[in-house]
């Protein structure tokens, strides 16, 4: 472009500087200092007093990103996370010491020029045309803040954040009009308060007080005259200067940083030769950043939080203005995580799994009535290192909220079917042949007026426990014995439709994502859930038939600037699953078991009602004990995550075991830490119901209790014999063998914490 417009008259830097005075020429000429190649002259397009007027007015000054705090229920910290670890802090909370050492170092005229330093910009053109390069640059402070806030509008995008400090002259154009812009709004002070919260000094630390807590761990209004040039040295290079992986370079340029002080005037020449002899006198606080530092094994329900941010709408309408959100930070998150039953978890855990097994063990605990996750653990801690058994996988939570595929439930999952029975007007005392052995019945409806059935010609069949098991029984036996022939026949009575809808309206869905197989065998409990699922569904069993959808969050602060909002946050919508009637008929079924039954190491005393549901699945691979009281609901898994470790001759926290039961290993876990969890609180009781025994001529303690059970671990049993027991016990064996008997090739394989379910046992849809 020539310098001159067609028809002669001015060229256009020096209209520029007609039109806005010495400023826009000192910054014409400071785009040539960047840019030698280019010339002083050369402005390009951006360059004429018509690009200058075609920039926005107006600097978009995105709030800075700062830490995020976590707190659990009562206000206690559980862990910071932040994309850029900052705390803004006013200018008063700033030592004058590091006032004076930025302004010395980096723009000593910085309250005697306006926007740009006309004198800098001269000195530094002489001093780079005695070099024969760029050794030296004129920005001022203001204009150093213009870029550092388009680096903070950039993000982390690679892309934005090379256009945001690219050497063109479009870009130190657009710098000087906002460095004017800022200069006129702000003022001096408020420019050096913003400078110093956005600045980078390096080792994760944005901002002065981020920084003076990571090198010297105190506030930064509490900073010395050398710590302070230390800091203010380091902005120039965060990387070249950096005082812990280079303290000898580090301590040149501090001293070089002092030198200019006494320079121009800030300190005496004593004063700096003084503190120029003076150790750098580092007191490093590593970072603490994310989920891995949570406190009181809180980690995995830290990240929880961060996946409900992320992924509810509430947040925002997309995932990028939710992650934005995020980024940006200055959130304080209270949580619903109660302190009292997070420790318990974690103890019960430390002391029944040890994180160097085989296998592992997911707990998690809510409130019926409210839908709040009170505690969340697991014995695989929160981390990367998999030697040590580490993992970011949740295992209490849906894939979909940074869990696993989940687990088969095995017995647990029968309470669920006879509610949707009793719901739909069964009889609590409805008597089934339930032989021990039987083909699944066929035809069973299903939903949207399909049809299962089983092959005609190869019928898939399904056994109980042992030989000894046979009816028929009533609902009350049959669910202490966790009969499978007995839920069998009840679910092809009342069909497939009825339990999938009664699942859904507990929240029982798979943890996968996938729909629930519209198949007989979901009786047994061959759907992977997880145990925040299992927990939440039996929380409604608690509530009388209420249920509530699970929440984390009980309220969001976020700090913009110098001011505070609250946020919107999820709520819990409850809506009743099921009647009062049914859910008081469930609990008075499942009541006794931790109190008298095979449960009973789950048991929390004579003085707290409770009730609850042992599991056992097929094979081995997962046992489940998920149990309630009534203001207090709480499921326990063990198992491999990776489903392929049986739990057979092996041991678990420290105790040998030659076949793992529900009641066994996951029933100590629950029973220490409700105990925990609940001490101190109210021990309110189940309104409980008659359960009438509609058996003509039968005694209903028919149980020896001598352990009849058939422990040959073929993966053909049901841990009915005792195992799931009701009070004085109706069974065999202490600890039988599992719960329900799935032939082979009924369900596909399981990995990584879960699989895909069973199929439909040899017969289809028709």
């Amino acid at each position: 472009m020539p310098n001159k417009r067609s028809g002669g008259g001015l060229s256009a830097t020096q209209q520029a500087a007609k039109f806005l005075g010495v400023s826009v020429l000192a910054g014409a000429v400071m785009a040539g200092i960047a840019l030698p190649a280019v010339g002083a002259l050369g402005l390009a397009a951006k360059g004429s007093v018509e690009g200058f007027d075609e920039l926005p007015a107006n600097l978009k000054q995105p709030p800075l990103s700062q830490r995020t705090t976590i707190l659990d229920g009562k206000g206690d910290q559980i862990a910071t996370v932040y994309s850029r670890d900052r705390t803004v802090v006013d200018l008063k909370e700033i030592s004058p010491y590091m006032q004076q050492a930025i302004i010395a170092i980096e723009d000593s005229r910085f309250y005697q020029h306006g926007a740009v330093d006309l004198k800098g910009v001269l000195r530094a053109l002489n001093r780079n045309a005695q070099s024969g390069g760029v050794t030296q640059g004129a920005s001022t402070l203001t204009q150093q803040l213009v870029k550092n806030v388009a680096v903070e509008e950039a993000g982390d995008d690679p892309t934005l954040v090379a256009q945001a400090i690219q050497q063109t002259i479009g870009r130190k154009i657009r710098e000087l009009k906002y460095a004017i812009q800022l200069e006129e709004e702000l003022g001096k002070k408020k420019i050096l308060e913003n400078y110093l919260n956005i600045t980078f000094f390096g080792q994760q630390a944005y901002g002065v007080e981020a920084a003076s807590q990571r090198y010297f761990s105190k506030s930064a209004k509490n900073l010395d005259v050398e710590e302070a040039a230390l800091l203010a040295g380091i902005v120039q290079s965060p990387s070249r200067y950096d005082p812990v992986n280079d303290p000898q370079e580090a301590t040149k340029r501090r001293n070089i940083v002092l030198q200019r002080m006494a320079d121009v005037g800030d300190i005496t020449q004593a004063e700096a030769d003084k503190a120029k002899e003076k150790p750098l006198g580092l007191d490093i606080s590593k970072p603490k950043n994310g989920c891995i530092t949570a406190v009181k094994g809180a980690g995995f329900f830290c990240d929880y939080v961060r996946e409900v941010f992320l992924n509810d709408p509430v947040f925002g309408k997309t995932k990028e203005e939710r992650a934005k959100i995020w980024n940006q930070g200055g959130l304080t998150i209270r949580t619903t995580m109660d302190p009292k039953a997070q420790k318990s978890v974690q103890a019960s855990i430390k002391r029944h799994v040890y994180q160097k097994d085989e296998v592992a063990t997911a707990a998690t605990i809510v409130e019926p009535g409210t839908g709040k996750i009170l505690a969340m653990g697991q014995s695989r801690p929160y981390g990367l290192d998999t030697k040590k058994n580490e993992t970011s996988i949740n295992l209490s939570v849906d894939k979909s909220m940074g869990g696993g595929a989940g687990y088969q439930p095995g017995s647990t999952f029968k309470p669920i079917v006879a509610a949707a029975a009793i719901e739909g007007g069964m009889s609590p005392g409805k008597i089934y042949s339930a032989p021990y052995e039987m083909a699944y019945p066929s035809p069973i409806s299903a939903c949207d007026g399909k049809t299962w059935r089983n092959s005609r010609s190869t019928p898939t069949k399904l056994t109980n426990e042992n030989e000894s098991e046979v009816g028929p029984y009533p609902m009350e036996e049959a669910t202490a014995l966790s009969v499978n022939t007995y839920f069998v026949q009840m679910i092809a009575d009342i069909g497939i439709c009825p339990v999938t809808k009664m699942a859904k309206k507990m929240g029982v869905e798979r943890a996968d994502g996938r729909k629930m197989d519209q198949a007989p065998s979901i009786a047994l409990g061959t759907q992977e859930m997880s145990p925040l699922t299992m927990a939440n569904a039996y929380a409604t069993f608690a509530a009388r038939g209420m249920y509530c959808t699970p929440v984390a969050i009980e309220s969001i602060t976020q700090r913009v600037g110098d001011k505070s909002k609250s946020l919107e946050v999820p709520k819990s919508t409850c809506s009743r699953a099921m009647s009062e009637n049914t859910a008081d008929t469930i609990n008075t079924l499942l009541k006794g078991v931790v109190e008298d039954g095979t449960g009973r190491e789950a048991g929390l005393g004579s003085g707290r009602p409770s009730a609850g549901k042992t599991g056992t699945t097929d094979f081995r691979y997962a046992a489940w004990f998920v149990g309630y009281t009534p203001n207090m609901a709480g499921a326990v898994w063990v198992g491999d995550p990776a489903h392929e470790r049986r739990m057979v001759n092996i041991t678990i926290g420290g105790e040998r075991h030659d076949k793992v039961f529900g009641g066994q290993v996951p029933g100590p876990i629950w029973g220490d830490m409700m105990s925990g969890a609940l001490e101190g609180k109210r021990a309110p009781n189940f309104t409980l119901v008659h359960i009438p025994d509609e058996r003509p001529d039968r005694d209903r303690g028919d149980g020896d209790g001598n352990g009849n059970g058939n422990n040959d671990d073929n993966g053909n049993g049901d841990d009915g014999n005792g195992d799931e027991g009701f009070i004085g016990g109706t069974g065999g064996g202490t600890f039988p063998t599992p719960e329900f008997s799935i032939p082979e090739g009924w369900f596909r394989g399981q990995t990584n914490g879960g699989n895909n379910g069973n199929g439909n046992g040899g017969g289809g849809f028709g």
